[in-house]
């Protein structure tokens, strides 16, 4: 994890390093670290740091997945981190019930990969940086469903 920074990063500060469910980890390391954005930029700030995570991501899950010899490798979960924190900027400000289901349906979407995501998740595979950037744009395509069903709940029954 530390031989390279594009690995802490990709990695998730290793909180995707765990055997069992590291998108989760990742995403709940997301939660919590969004969470204490908050407390030190405005909204504003925290989009333009998402912006310039999801392109740092980008390279940092290209070199970290040549490096692993493995073109989407579980263990990269800053995809998972930049997506969560979409997530919750676009929706904030809501109570910890909202932010534990927007959390839920994130996994759901990123997890089970429905249509649009399956299809966002086959379109770049490989090495270089069209594999990188696949990393990052299926869980920006969960992040973009997600959001969709926030929506659509708080439009109908809100």
């Amino acid at each position: 994890m530390l031989a390279h920074p594009a690995h802490f990063i990709a990695l998730g500060q290793g909180s995707g390093l765990g055997r069992v469910a590291p998108g989760t980890a990742g995403s709940l390391w997301g939660w919590a670290s969004f969470l204490l954005l908050q407390l030190w930029f405005t909204p504003a700030e925290i989009g333009w740091t998402i912006l310039f995570a999801a392109v740092l991501g980008w390279w940092a899950c290209t070199v970290t997945a040549q490096h692993m010899r493995v073109a989407d490798p579980g263990h990269i979960v800053w995809d998972e981190i930049v997506a969560i924190w979409l997530v919750l900027w676009m929706c904030m400000p809501m109570g910890w019930w909202g932010q534990l289901c927007a959390f839920l349906l994130f996994r759901f979407f990123d997890a089970a990969k429905p249509p649009p995501v399956r299809w966002a998740d086959r379109l770049f595979k490989g090495f270089g940086w069209r594999g990188g950037f696949g990393i990052m744009f299926d869980d920006l395509v969960a992040a973009c469903c997600t959001l969709l069903v926030i929506a659509l709940w708080r439009h109908f029954f809100f």
